[in-house]
């Protein structure tokens, strides 16, 4: 799982091409650049990173609760050059809402 993509938005008049995409915590800025430049030859201007905890859930069974926690992931927030105005057909994108395709 190098990265997930989230979501994406085209660009607009006012504002350039923006790509949502999970990666993994240990990623650093640099590292997801230019790892969609060399890879996959996308202009990319500026990105931002956000980490988020893993849910924690509980599972009741007759005996006793079980508790369990999700990974931990980053997000990136990337913002595309302006010389890239649609971003579906850039990166492989699943339409269905709420599933990530792999890259």
């Amino acid at each position: 799982m190098p990265i997930l993509l989230d979501g994406a938005k085209n660009a607009t008049k006012t504002a350039p091409a923006t790509a949502t995409f999970r990666v993994k915590p240990k990623m650093t800025k640099h590292e997801i650049k230019e790892y969609l430049t060399k890879i996959y030859n996308l202009p990319v201007k500026k990105v931002n990173t956000a980490n988020f905890a893993g849910k924690r859930k509980r599972a009741m069974g007759r005996q006793k609760i079980v508790e369990y926690k999700y990974k931990d992931f980053k997000k990136a927030f990337v913002t595309f050059d302006d010389s890239l105005k649609e971003v579906e057909e850039s990166v492989a994108w699943d339409r269905n809402p709420g599933t990530a395709t792999e890259i």
